[in-house]
């Protein structure tokens, strides 16, 4: 394999390894593993190199973490949502828990 192939290669695999730790990191434990999702800013987008390769190994870290990874690019921010379907008592879980911040959010705004 050529020199600048495999140093291709290993900045691909380094990119993916560390969207995938900033994935994992963005996890609530209580889901499972399940309503992942991370945001990118385009300072990060910007560092992290050509947008076409973020989105490919954004995509790449979702699949190894067991996602089924989306991307949506809004703003000039980058958005991988996990496109899972949701067992019923996560999503239970995680609507009880978003009621109860609204809830919080009301009785303070008042």
């Amino acid at each position: 394999m050529p020199m600048k192939d495999e140093l291709a290669r290993r900045r691909y695999e380094n990119l993916v390894d560390r969207l995938k730790s900033l994935m994992r990191d963005a996890l609530k434990p209580q889901y499972e593993g399940y309503y992942g999702h991370l945001i990118l800013s385009a300072d990060n987008l910007s560092e992290m190199g050509e947008l076409k390769d973020v989105r490919r190994a954004a995509r790449e870290a979702g699949r190894r973490l067991g996602w089924k990874p989306t991307t949506h690019l809004v703003g000039g921010r980058l958005f991988v949502i996990d496109e899972r379907d949701v067992p019923e008592e996560i999503e239970r879980l995680a609507a009880d828990a978003a009621a109860e911040a609204m809830d919080r959010a009301f009785r303070e705004g008042h």
